[in-house]
């Protein structure tokens, strides 16, 4: 979707985007302020987050960092309750923040403490921003939440089993949630992308790249900007009545 086409498409919302300082949430976030919303910026990297935050309020957009630990519960809420205190509510909320550190590794050579971290940040981490997200959401009417996860846990990528089950349940989390807050009128959506060209994808091999390439229907590189327009629609009034749903975007690679 273009900056064009999409330019009111959120006039009005308020959305907090974790893990929001480069890649695939930098580019949610421009995607999101571009459609008229007012954006929260969340991430541990803060000073790759103020250069963030004040490249896009250079152009008039409307955003506002925050700091923000996933592995620290006590930062969790902090970071929430600062960021809609800025935007005098919330809409919606965009689940980003990962990490990845596994890579690499079977499932005999995982250590535990490494599943621990990679379990606390993109599992324990998105259930408690999306707990303390939740008073204002439903004090929205219209609220929307969308977690990211990923199209890993749809054909069970090998040698990355520590965020291939997070992402797994992240998608079992969107589902329960979203039989759970459909009352509130809140809806939960999962979006699942394929290996992505940003920052966080750089140590991947060079095989699992072409992989992907050759086995998408569409044959070219993923780019971040291939994935905002599922996360503008799943924000947006067009999604009222779609929940609990999982959108793989992967230009084919998986159909789900």
């Amino acid at each position: 979707m273009s900056a064009t086409s999409t330019a009111n498409l959120l006039a009005g919302r308020r959305i907090l985007v974790t893990g929001s300082a480069r890649g695939l949430g930098l580019a949610f976030v421009t995607a999101i302020a571009e459609a008229g919303a007012m954006v929260a910026m969340a991430d541990i990297l803060q000073e790759q987050l103020g250069q963030a935050v004040a490249a896009l309020k250079a152009r008039g957009l409307k955003v506002e960092g925050f700091a923000l630990d996933l592995g620290d519960p006590q930062s969790v809420q902090a970071c929430a309750d600062g960021a809609l205190a800025w935007m005098g509510g919330l809409d919606g909320l965009v689940n980003n923040a990962a990490i990845t550190n596994s890579g690499g590794k079977t499932s005999e050579q995982l250590e535990i403490a490494m599943w621990d971290r990679v379990m606390d940040v993109n599992v324990r981490g998105t259930w408690l921003m999306t707990n303390a997200c939740l008073p204002a959401l439903r004090a929205s009417g219209r609220g929307a939440v969308v977690n990211l996860s990923s199209d890993t846990p749809l054909w069970g990528a090998p040698n990355l089993l520590a965020y291939v089950a997070s992402k797994s349940a992240v998608i079992g989390m969107t589902r329960s949630l979203a039989r759970e807050l459909g009352g509130d009128n809140i809806t939960v959506n999962a979006v699942a992308p394929g290996l992505t060209l940003v920052e966080a994808t750089q140590y991947v091999p060079q095989a699992r790249h072409q992989t992907y390439f050759d086995r998408r229907a569409i044959q070219r590189d993923q780019l971040p900007e291939d994935v905002c327009g599922a996360v503008l629609f799943a924000l947006s009034d067009m999604a009222r009545f779609f929940t609990g749903q999982v959108m793989a975007v992967n230009g084919g690679f998986v159909f789900n």
